[in-house]
């Protein structure tokens, strides 16, 4: 009897209520007998024998259960299983501990290690996941560590003190511990107050890099951090590293005379650019700048595939939402959106885009989406994606014309796409539902999906994939090398694209990821084509 028994043992989760599990048992007992006809026969008295020491058995597993620990830095499993829908345990995900969010960062007292203060994060505890975090990106981003090693003898950014404003994730982590590695000093904020994630920065804070940032700041914190890393006493920035335009927006705002000793701007975002492309405009460009967005390693690889993964991975975490014969609506069909329609094509979905510009909207028609105005399809889509880096693309006539539990989501940089701020009106509900996702309803009680505020959905609710982030971080560590070490008069006080020469090395960087093996052109086929057989292969206007 012991072997067959022993085979109907039910390991699953212990379940909240005994006297169900006492009846599982017995009807599997029962299932099984009438199964399994090679069993041999039991006799009533030998199976209430078993069933009643199985009861007991399962009163000392719920004894044992409530033993558990639920605190000091784990989750307990009971909110593990009430709180799975809301919670993701990825990378994205913070290990702050629930009595830690009353406090603000700003008003505690927190030193790392070696005694140092200069820091600002959720919690300097979280160091060591952080650090596991920031260890598991280095293993895809061998193209970033192997440039590291090359240029770690030669320091070149030896005397560079780099003042940024990016995403703090576990890849930009690997960033800034390269630029550590050149030689350069760094102080660090987060360009969106929802993609920090905590631990890394903690572990960044107990490296000794000056970083202020954390998850879920207010304005008031976003700027406060920007301004401890720029007003400082004592330490002078001579390079920016900026990811959206704020912290360069900040610098001319409130301290115009920075720029003296600024060599260089290296600007990686959509709406970064175009801002430093209106200051150029105007005049009021006093430093050279980097426009690394528009490099083909960047425009190409980070804003198409990367998109292209990530858009799914938010939609899923915080909707959970199934694509097949869902009608969405993707606003921009820019390099960002075509990643985002290729995914959602992928699936089955239904997929309309906008545009304004003629070629792209052609391209969308070549590659079978229709394209459409917002307002035609407004009434009838369940998702709709931007991705313009425009501003009042999606305003409230059209979320007033939406239907009811319509998505709306932003792929864009900034968080002006969507007018979030006609949302907060006394007429308007809203409810919290999941992290990063609200409901706003409606007097009529119509409900809009809104996630994370209208800010950036992929970094806000998931994480992108790291080896397309290697190829963008040595695009930006390049840019930085290049702007720092120029010789003077190289760069105006203009915007430059960065040179093509540059975007190959990357290129090349990651080939061996692939086993990719690069065909050389003969002295002859480079004579014939006019090339130097080294590169650059393509003029810099390619794109």
């Amino acid at each position: 009897m012991s072997s067959w028994l022993g085979w109907c043992h039910w390991e699953q989760a212990v379940p909240s209520n005994a006297l169900e599990e006492f009846g599982r048992r017995w009807w599997i007992l029962l299932f099984s007998c009438r199964t399994y006809p090679k069993i041999p026969a039991v006799s009533s008295e030998e199976l209430i024998s078993f069933l009643c020491s199985q009861q007991i058995q399962f009163a000392d597993d719920m004894q044992e259960f409530t033993k558990f620990p639920t605190k000091t830095g784990r989750r307990s499993l009971s909110r593990s299983i009430s709180q799975s829908s809301t919670d993701s345990y990825s990378s994205a995900a913070s290990y702050t501990d629930s009595s830690d969010d009353e406090v603000s960062p700003r008003e505690k007292q927190q030193t790392n290690s070696k005694g140092s203060s200069n820091f600002c994060v959720k919690n300097i505890k979280q160091a060591e996941f952080g650090r596991r975090e920031i260890e598991i990106a280095e293993q895809d981003m061998s193209a970033l560590i192997s440039l590291r090693k090359r240029a770690q003898g030669e320091k070149p950014l030896a005397g560079a003190k780099i003042v940024g404003c990016t995403h703090i994730t576990a890849q930009t982590a690997v960033l800034i511990e390269t630029l550590c590695a050149l030689g350069a000093q760094c102080r660090w904020s987060a360009c969106n107050i929802y993609s920090t994630q905590n631990e890394v920065a903690a572990a960044l804070a107990e490296a000794g890099v000056a970083v202020f940032a954390w998850k879920g700041e207010s304005e008031d914190d976003f700027w406060w951090c920007i301004d401890r890393c720029v007003n400082v006493d004592g330490w002078q920035a001579n390079m920016i590293l900026d990811d959206g335009g704020d912290l360069t927006h900040w610098v001319y705002k409130k301290y115009p005379s920075v720029f003296k000793k600024i060599r260089g701007i290296v600007e990686e975002s959509v709406t970064g650019v175009h801002r430093l492309y209106q200051l150029s405009k105007a005049g009021k460009l006093c430093v050279p700048a980097m426009n690394v967005n528009d490099s083909v390693t960047k425009q190409k690889f980070d804003n198409l595939y990367c998109c292209r993964e990530s858009i799914l991975d938010g939609l899923k975490r915080t909707t959970d939402v199934m694509f097949g014969g869902k009608q969405v609506v993707v606003c921009g069909y820019g390099e960002v959106g075509k990643g985002c329609c290729a995914a959602l094509k992928a699936l089955g979905a239904i997929v309309y885009v906008t545009e304004i510009d003629p070629i792209c909207a052609l391209q969308a028609c070549m590659d079978g989406f229709r394209v459409v105005k917002l307002s035609e399809v407004i009434r009838q889509v369940d998702v709709v994606i931007t991705c313009t880096g425009n501003k009042n693309v999606v305003t409230r006539e059209h979320l007033d014309r939406m239907k009811n539990s319509c998505i709306v989501c932003n792929m864009g940089h900034s968080n002006t796409e969507i007018d979030v701020t006609s949302l907060r009106m006394p007429e308007l509900t809203w409810e919290r539902v999941r992290s990063q996702v609200d409901h706003v309803i409606w007097p009529d009680g119509k409900r809009v999906v809104l996630l994370a505020e209208g800010r950036l959905l992929n970094l806000s609710c998931s994480t992108v994939p790291t080896f397309v982030l290697s190829i963008t971080a040595t695009t930006q560590a390049l840019a930085l090398i290049e702007l720092y070490n120029a010789p003077e008069g190289r760069y105006k006080q203009d915007v430059y694209l960065l040179p093509k020469k540059m975007d190959e090395y990357v290129a090349s960087l990651h080939l061996p990821s692939f086993d990719a093996h690069l065909t050389e052109l003969t002295d002859d086929q480079a004579k014939y084509l006019g090339l130097n057989k080294n590169g650059p292969f393509k003029p810099n206007y390619y794109r």
